[in-house]
């Protein structure tokens, strides 16, 4: 089973990804690509968002069959922030990235059983610093939510919103999990 837990900065995909884990000791943990890329910075650009895409698209094609892992983001995280630096008209120093990205994400998302998704939720009680990039953590959550609607992108993988606390959310993960088998 190939679970990929997406979401914007800050919406609690390492706690749950840890969660699960340790509840589920067979599970390799991929984890988030941004820790990967020796050139990530303060502040990621197109070009950083897009090699964490090909990364993150790599590391579920050369998956084998049969393999257990619960991923820390996934590919179509990355094209969701390229698609928000777009929409918020922030400038790149290579235009395209996000057209690029569309075919590397759709073949990677086809190696994908559960997709899920932690939309922003004020009662989760998730808070995140001003210095953080407020304003792209909502735009790649807008692009995320609506970029997944589309089944050329993510292929068969059953999809699935999670909210609430702690708790709640390894609750309904664990149900997800179960009800699409080893």
């Amino acid at each position: 089973m190939r679970i990929v837990i997406s979401g914007t900065h800050g919406s609690g995909k390492s706690t749950l990804v840890s969660d699960f884990a340790t509840a589920h000791p067979g599970f390799e943990v991929f984890a988030d690509p941004f820790e990967l890329i020796d050139a990530a910075g303060d502040e990621p650009d197109a070009e950083t968002f897009f090699a964490q895409l090909l990364l993150a698209a790599e590391r579920l094609g050369e998956l084998s069959p049969g393999t257990r892992v619960i991923a820390e983001r996934g590919p179509l995280d990355f094209l969701a922030y390229l698609d928000a630096l777009e929409a918020l008209g922030r400038p790149t120093r290579s235009p395209g990235l996000f057209r690029r990205g569309l075919a590397r994400t759709a073949e990677a998302m086809a190696h994908v059983d559960l997709l899920v998704l932690l939309p922003l939720a004020p009662r989760d009680g998730i808070e995140v610093p001003a210095d953080e990039d407020l304003e792209l953590r909502d735009a790649m959550n807008d692009a995320l939510l609506e970029l997944a609607d589309d089944t050329q992108l993510t292929g068969a993988a059953e999809i699935v919103e999670i909210t609430g606390d702690r708790s709640a959310r390894l609750a309904h993960l664990d149900d997800a999990a179960d009800r699409l088998g080893p």
